[in-house]
């Protein structure tokens, strides 16, 4: 985060410059000016792509900045979840084989990613610079019982269903789901910003501290328009290398479900950097906001997305877990509860959780 108001003021021109790169490259792809793929064109795209994260990441951070916490991380949590949401139809609707497999494997792989990797770093950078953190427990043990639910229900249950045979909900099945998970997760932000909201605000003096930084109504409303020309950014180019992605990963050996683990990548990106930002910031709440959030909007919200576009289109939608993969789930649920039980974290428990990472993206390149 910025640390005065100055800086928060000051406009990224290169990332702007970037962004702006990024439009003209899309419109020449979309009028067929620039020529089919090339290693060189793919590289470029890919710097866009990573300018792009990093103007969404900057953008966010002004406006979490004027809105306050937990408002910030809400907004970038939902933000990421239109990108992941779009990005996983326009694959499902491709009509490749496997598609219906994309949005299990994509959703299960953020959440991994996000419980795993993005706590795991964040625990692991803050506990080595300030060397034991602390954050609010009421919140971070609320949000986490809501993505177990969540995720039990999006991704173990449907392997023992009856009316339809796992790994599939039946149409029924999916639409119950969809519903109880858009409620569970509006309950959820009623809890985060109105009717508990100081179970997820950093402590007094920081909150103070922040409140003080409040960037220019100008800067807000240009922070707003980049912010949303950078998402839609990510999701277009994002969707430009998915065919080279996938040549990449089957000229790899991997397999076909490792395109989730790419795409989840891909999308958590600008909120995995805001997150470990927040935490070599001293500021773990917002970290764990921003991570545990994240998740919980990738489940409550993109689970409901995918079954009502699969009920209105009847594309079929797998989402029950292989049982390597529920295995995994279980332990990075199990293992998340035991840090978040005591309110404070060292470096040990970051460890512990990059290990679990480490297992998962090895697991999911040698199933």
């Amino acid at each position: 985060m910025a640390h005065n108001t100055e800086k928060i003021d000051n406009v990224p021109w290169l990332l702007v410059a970037g962004v702006v790169c990024a439009c003209v490259l899309l419109v020449l792809k979309f009028i067929h000016l620039l020529p089919e793929q090339n290693a060189g064109l793919i590289a470029v795209e890919a710097l866009l792509l990573g300018m792009a994260v990093f103007s969404a990441v900057h953008h966010a951070e002004v406006l979490a900045l004027r809105v306050g916490e937990p408002f910030g991380s809400i907004i970038l949590a939902l933000a990421v979840t239109v990108i992941e949401a779009a990005l996983i139809i326009s694959q499902m609707s491709s009509g490749k084989a496997g598609a219906e497999f994309i949005g299990r494997d994509t959703v299960f792989s953020g959440v991994m990613i996000v419980l795993t990797g993005i706590v795991g770093l964040c625990l692991l950078v803050g506990g080595a610079r300030h060397h034991e953190q602390a954050f609010k427990l009421d919140g971070a043990t609320s949000a986490l019982s809501v993505l177990a639910t969540l995720a039990c229900l999006a991704l173990i249950l449907p392997n023992y269903t009856l009316s339809a045979v796992g790994p599939y909900y039946s149409a029924s099945q999916l639409g119950f789901v969809g519903i109880i998970s858009v409620v569970l997760y509006g309950i959820f932000v009623f809890v985060q910003t109105v009717r508990h909201r100081e179970y997820f605000v950093p402590s007094l003096s920081k909150a103070e501290a922040h409140s003080a930084i409040r960037p220019m109504p100008r800067t807000v409303g240009l922070s707003s328009t980049l912010l949303l020309v950078s998402l839609v950014v990510v999701v277009l180019i994002a969707k430009t290398l998915s065919g080279p992605i996938d040549d990449m990963i089957i000229a790899a050996g991997l397999p076909s479900t490792f395109v989730g683990v790419v795409i989840a990548l891909l999308v958590l990106l600008p909120e995995g950097m805001a997150a470990i930002r927040a935490a070599s910031n001293n500021e773990l709440q917002t970290s764990l906001n921003l991570a545990l959030g994240s998740a919980i909007a990738t489940i409550g919200l993109t689970i409901p997305t995918l079954a009502a576009y699969s009920i209105w289109t009847n594309e079929k939608l797998a989402l029950g877990l292989s049982p390597q993969s529920t295995a995994l789930l279980i332990l990075s649920v199990f293992v998340s509860s035991v840090t978040l039980a005591t309110g404070r974290t060292t470096i040990l428990q970051g460890a512990v959780h990059l290990v679990i990472f480490g297992a998962f993206i090895f697991l999911s390149a040698v199933p």
